[in-house]
Parts: C-alpha cells; structure tokens; sequence
C-alpha cells in the first residue's frame, strides 16, 4: 500500500531563482543537490521534517514540461498564520484561506507560476 508521496516534480526556468524562492520565502530546506550535466541538478526541498519533497527540475531538459501539472496540497496547522507568514515574505496567494466542507484551503504560485494549495 502506498503511505506518502516521495518526490514531486515542479517545473522550474531557473533552478537557483526556484531553490532561493522555496528556501528564503517558504522556509523550505534543501535535501538535495546533485549534478545532472552541465546545465542542470537534481535539487530537492522540503519542508523542515518533511518526509515528501519537492524536485525543482529545469524545464529545458524536459520536453513536454507544459503538458505536466501536479496538484500538490501542503498541509498547515494554522492556516490563517501560514497565509499570512509567507504573504509577508512575497508569496503570491491566488485565492485566500476559503473554508470548505472538507477543510480550509488557500491557493498560490510559485515564482515561475506553479499552483499549489494549503490546506488546514
């Protein structure tokens, strides 16, 4: 039975703007960083004790890239708190928290516009 997702790929123009948005403004930690050619690496983040990871892989070396969405759902136990922590650190939020039948949600982007969802 599958317990977590381990890796999620994130679609990225410049990997060290990508790596710098995720650590600076969403206090994400890089796990990894590997050598992928020339050009590229294998970066991972996470947040802090998290055991699923974002990989912020360059667009240029994936054909195909723009065909490839992910619906990727943080989970937060304040979400009025998380929403305003990283607005004040630059996150562009889409949408604020919105209370749902099935849980609070707020939406927003990364810096090369992928969504991504909280959740409390």
């Amino acid at each position: 039975m599958i317990k977590q997702a381990g890796t999620i790929a994130v679609y990225v123009d410049d990997q060290q703007a990508s790596l710098k948005f995720w650590t600076e403004r969403a206090g994400f930690a890089e796990v990894a960083n590997h050598p992928m050619g020339p050009d590229a690496a294998w970066i991972e983040v996470a947040p802090p004790g998290a055991q699923t990871r974002l990989v912020l892989y360059p667009k240029a070396i994936m054909p195909g890239w723009e065909e490839q969405k992910a619906a990727v759902v943080f989970e937060c136990d304040d979400i009025q708190e998380t929403y305003k922590t990283l607005s004040a650190k630059g996150v562009r939020f889409l949408e604020a928290p919105n209370q749902m039948p099935w849980g609070t949600y707020a939406r927003f982007e990364d810096i090369d516009g992928n969504e991504f969802l909280l959740k409390q």
